[in-house]
């Protein structure tokens, strides 16, 4: 029985493995216009694993086992990192994924009025 829990959290970790990477925190770069944009992100997860054996005296006369894994996650948008002509910023993205939409339009925007404004 506890090589099959072994079992299971080795199962488990490799998933996880596969789930942490680089790539999945800070995101693809973007290219608009003058600027690239990338997005920046956190990654929460929780996992556990468990397994159960033993005779039963009772009526329902069963020798018993049992294993198993669970796990969830999930990652949620924190920011943007913003390259183009005036340097290089990173923004905050704070709420619902509409306000996030409009928070990085918004930075692109004022990203983009500061430089023409310093070129005038």
């Amino acid at each position: 029985m506890a090589q099959d829990v072994e079992k299971l959290i080795q199962a488990a970790l490799r998933e996880i493995e596969t789930t942490l990477d680089t790539k999945r925190v800070v995101g693809e770069p973007l290219e608009v216009g003058e600027y690239t944009i990338i997005p920046l992100v956190s990654i929460g997860f929780g996992f556990g694993v468990g397994s159960g054996s033993g005779k039963s005296e009772d009526l329902m006369k069963g020798e018993g086992t049992g294993g198993a894994s669970a796990g969830g996650g999930g990652i949620k948008p924190i920011g943007v990192i913003v390259i183009g002509p005036e340097g290089v910023t990173v923004e905050p993205l704070k709420g619902t994924t509409v306000s996030l939409v409009e928070s990085l339009a918004a930075t692109v925007l004022n990203a983009r009025n500061k430089h023409e404004a310093s070129s005038d």
